[in-house]
């Protein structure tokens, strides 16, 4: 009898994995996927709508992927050349790339950067920073932004 009761639960638990397994890869494959994106700075698909007010005049934003309403979405940011990136900050974390140009970029606290083409930027929440796209070429990050998208002008309120 012992060797009954010890197999049938041993089934139950096998039973209980596989469900899971299988709710689990359920779950997977019911979830919608987006379709794969791949798509050059440089495409006429792009859509490209002015930046917000107190960024430089020709600033140009064009969102990839995502609703700049919502979290995680990617744009392509495109900064003119000899143009200053002034002082503002961000509610969401930054992960940039920088496609083309050179950018000199400081955060508040730290010292500056000098970014060339390829490079990787984090840019931590809620932190004051500032640039300057050194390059006679417009400076065009790719930005992954965690929360919905935001550009504050000047200091965060009580950090100064």
């Amino acid at each position: 009898m012992f060797k009954t009761l010890v197999n049938a639960r041993s089934l139950k638990i096998t039973m209980f994995a596989t469900l899971s397994l299988v709710g689990t890869l359920a779950i997977a494959h019911d979830v919608t996927a987006d379709p794969a994106l791949a798509i050059a700075a440089n495409s006429k698909d792009l859509k490209w709508a002015d930046c917000p007010d107190f960024l430089p005049k020709g600033c140009k934003l064009s969102v990839l992927h995502g609703d700049p309403a919502k979290s995680n979405v990617d744009v392509f940011f495109k900064l003119p050349g000899k143009s200053v990136l002034p002082l503002h900050w961000h509610t969401s974390a930054e992960r940039m790339t920088l496609v083309s140009g050179k950018l000199n970029i400081t955060y508040n606290g730290q010292k500056e950067s000098v970014v060339k083409a390829g490079s990787y930027m984090y840019g931590p929440p809620k932190l004051a920073h500032k640039g300057y796209c050194a390059s006679k070429e417009p400076c065009i990050l790719f930005i992954a932004f965690e929360s919905p998208l935001d550009a504050v002008p000047g200091e965060v309120p009580g950090t100064h």
